[in-house]
């Protein structure tokens, strides 16, 4: 694993990992007066228990390409980040393996769009490549562990196709 190769983010190419959340296609209803358009229940939020919260991270920026020194997940929920400005940055997810990362793969995101990572899906961190690395981010809060981290001893690393 020497290279991935970053696509845009698609909902199709990313499902089996999680949502993208975005405004595309047609709201669900308008709502105030007709001068909001809902883009409703975007995101499946799953945790084993506790409850939501929202937290606001504020990542440094990154430059492509970079090395994919780790992956993470969270077995206990489901973790969803939306960025507070319209920058991309680079979204990291891979199958479980018998308990391990499999073969990473690579998106970046388009202006407006965040994502959910689905409770234990392996994901790279969190990787702003301009704009103010401000996020908001919904996962979990509850006791008991709910990271679990993988290092790669030989980091891939990431190019913009």
């Amino acid at each position: 694993m020497d290279t991935i190769r970053i696509q845009p983010l698609t909902a199709q190419a990313f499902a089996p990992f999680g949502d993208v959340l975005d405004c595309a296609g047609d709201p669900t209803r308008l709502i105030n007066n007709g001068m909001c358009g809902r883009y409703h229940d975007r995101a499946k939020l799953d945790f084993s228990d506790g409850r939501a919260g929202i937290s606001l991270f504020k990542a440094q920026l990154r430059a492509l390409p970079m090395r994919l020194d780790l992956v993470e997940r969270h077995p206990e929920g489901s973790q969803a980040f939306l960025p507070l400005d319209r920058a991309p940055f680079v979204v990291v997810v891979a199958p479980d393996q018998n308990g391990k990362p499999g073969q990473p793969l690579g998106f970046i995101t388009a202006p407006g769009q965040g994502v959910n990572y689905h409770r234990g899906v392996w994901h790279g961190v969190l990787a702003p490549v301009s704009g103010n690395g401000l996020f908001a981010v919904v996962d979990r809060i509850g006791p008991g562990a709910n990271l679990e981290e993988h290092p790669f001893e030989n980091p891939p690393l990431l190019i913009l196709e």
